[in-house]
């Protein structure tokens, strides 16, 4: 009955935004600005979320999300075109794309890439709707059994874990980066007691960290500083030609679309991860399942197919975890998070009560925002493409002033900018020596509940540790952290590994 009654408000939602011709306009717009964005190397969908959410401080929530969900399913899209074009990926969710969309590129088949990574870009966007559609009940009625102690485990496992998988070579980077947030997030006052915390006698400190302009530091000034150093140029564009839906190999290949559908929505809903390593995981399945694994890397349609319906299936996933407990999936569904709390809607387990219309009508967006990506990636590639040519010199500056012009806005104040310079600042050296910035901006949104549900979960017991091995979810979420952390000790790996060598012997 209650998926249903979600159905039912899905199809009002949609009629509600459908009648406002503003609306449409609105989307449209923010879907080629996402596209624009995807497809520039070195601007990212994430970038692209928290510079548009600064301009949607005066709309209304609904149409502000239109704007900030459109330029999210776009700017994942959007890295497909430099991939397939130019092998070079515009986002890190477009990086597995390039391995085998480029050499079809090669072959004269750029249009039929970019018209089998439209469609399907499209149709794993709509399944990870159907997604948020079917599971948010479920999670939010689960969600409404917690306590302190389970908001505080659910909090510090979404640190970790995002500092486990997004670390590219020592896992204790993404945790040293995740726990850098984390002690972002404790600046100001707190929020119990009230009491000042690493404030260094700064008034401007006392009400704690802005969240857009960190999120806009970290996101944006490291992107600038690599892309004028590396002084990124696009050339050697391939043709695009006739980009037509090849909607015969997409049936062909429908067991691909829902085996990388249900990948991305997967890894969507795993804390912290993101859509590039939805792409990567999809891609290597797709591999593993292939009668021709020989093929991929040389212009394997599959290949195409997997990585571009994972990485925009897991926009529907982060969404589940963050309309519902408060944990962004994924660093652009992080942007949105920040998004949220400015327009004054707190996501978690009383969202649905509090505002019974949101999940709905984000559910109907993400169809809208869809259906609009892929009209618009059929019709104004070309167009949208022509971006490319702007000179990196010119285009930078012009993206480093938005970001400034971002960080202000946010209640007026000059201190945001220096804010966002100091944290863009370590931001950009933390990715230099190879620390991971998501982990870091997982841990400034969810340090406060992190910090706020332990002390008061303390409070309640009396300062003992006993509930968490009480409550059957508190401590299964205590396991999971505890093996996660144990997995990644070397003396573990080698365990594990020489027993499973002694196993495969015996048999």
């Amino acid at each position: 009955m209650e998926f249903f009654h979600q159905l039912n408000m899905f199809g009002f939602e949609l009629v509600q935004i459908i009648s406002n011709p503003m609306n449409i306009v609105i989307l449209f717009s923010s879907v080629i600005m996402g596209i624009i964005f995807g497809a520039t190397p070195g601007l990212t969908a994430t970038l692209g979320v928290a510079l548009l959410t600064t301009l949607t401080y005066g709309m209304n929530t609904s149409t502000a999300m239109v704007a900030l969900m459109g330029i999210y399913v776009g700017g994942v899209y959007g890295g497909s075109y430099t991939a397939i074009l130019v092998n070079i990926p515009g986002t890190a969710a477009s990086a597995a794309t390039a391995m085998d969309g480029y050499p079809l590129a090669c072959k004269g088949q750029a249009g039929r890439a970019l018209g089998l990574t439209t469609t399907s870009s499209a149709i794993g966007t709509f399944i990870g709707m159907i997604f948020v559609v079917g599971f948010s009940p479920i999670i939010s009625r689960l969600a409404l059994q917690f306590t302190s102690f389970e908001y505080f485990l659910l909090a510090l496992f979404g640190i970790i874990i995002s500092g486990t998988l997004t670390s590219p070579d020592l896992v204790y980077k993404g945790w040293i980066a995740g726990f850098l947030g984390l002690f972002l997030a404790m600046i100001g006052r707190d929020s119990l007691r009230v009491y000042p915390r690493f404030t260094m006698g700064i008034s401007q400190l006392d009400g704690g960290i802005e969240v857009v302009p960190v999120l806009i530091g970290a996101f944006g000034i490291p992107q600038i500083m690599q892309v004028l150093r590396d002084k990124f140029q696009v050339g050697n564009m391939q043709k695009i030609g006739r980009i037509l839906p090849d909607f015969k190999t997409i049936g062909k290949k429908s067991g691909i679309i829902l085996r990388s559908c249900l990948i991305g929505v997967g890894i969507g809903a795993v804390p912290g991860i993101g859509e590039d390593i939805a792409g990567w995981v999809s891609y290597g399945a797709a591999k593993r399942a292939s009668k021709h694994p020989e093929r991929f890397g040389t212009g394997e349609v599959d290949a195409v197919i997997s990585t571009e319906t994972a990485n925009n299936a897991c926009i529907g996933g982060a969404m589940i975890p963050l309309l519902n407990l408060g944990v962004p999936g994924s660093p652009p569904a992080a942007m949105l998070l920040g998004a949220l709390m400015l327009h004054g809607v707190i996501p978690g387990p009383m969202l649905t009560f509090e505002h019974p219309e949101f999940i709905p009508n984000i559910t109907a967006i993400l169809l809208l925002a869809s259906a609009a990506m892929w009209v618009s990636g059929m019709l104004l590639a070309k167009q949208v493409v022509k971006v490319l040519k702007i000179p990196t010199p010119i285009f930078m500056p012009i993206i480093a002033v938005l970001c400034i012009i971002g960080s202000y806005s946010i209640g007026l104040n000059i201190f945001n900018l220096y804010l966002m310079l100091i944290v863009g600042v370590i931001a950009y050296f933390l990715t230099e020596y190879g620390y991971p910035i998501a982990p870091l901006v997982i841990g400034v949104i969810l340090g406060e509940m992190c910090d706020t549900n332990l002390r008061r979960a303390l409070m309640v017991s009396k300062g003992s540790f006993a509930p968490v091995f009480q409550r059957p979810v508190a401590l299964l979420l205590f396991l999971v952290i505890v093996f996660t952390i144990v997995s990644q000790i070397p003396l573990y790996r080698r365990c594990t590994a020489a027993l499973k060598q002694r196993l495969m012997g015996k048999a």
